[in-house]
Parts: C-alpha cells; sequence; structure tokens
C-alpha cells in the first residue's frame, strides 16, 4: 500500500501524550499511533452509518 503525505498541527499536549505512548511501547513511532488512530475513527464512523 502506497502511503501519502499528510501535514497536521497538534497540540504540545497531545504530541506529548502521543510520544508516552511511543515510550511505553505501545508504537513504534507517533506516525504509527495517529495511523492507529485515523484507522479506528474511520471505522467507528463507516460502522455507525451502515447501522443506521
Amino acid at each position: 500500500m502506497v502511503m501519502m503525505t499528510v501535514q497536521i498541527r497538534l497540540t504540545e499536549d497531545h504530541v506529548k501524550k502521543i510520544d508516552m505512548l511511543v515510550k511505553k511501547g505501545n508504537y513504534p513511532s507517533r506516525s504509527e499511533a495517529i495511523r492507529d488512530s485515523v484507522r479506528k475513527m474511520i471505522d467507528e464512523n463507516f460502522r455507525h452509518r451502515r447501522l443506521k
């Protein structure tokens, strides 16, 4: 799968919390943490739309 680059702006607090998740070993990188969050958000939104 080809990945596209997307620039986003996050609050300092959000970045620090993402970094904590990476440091704890939950994710290998900031990028993967953000990709996982986006995947979950998309899945949840599309699942809700199918149910309605």
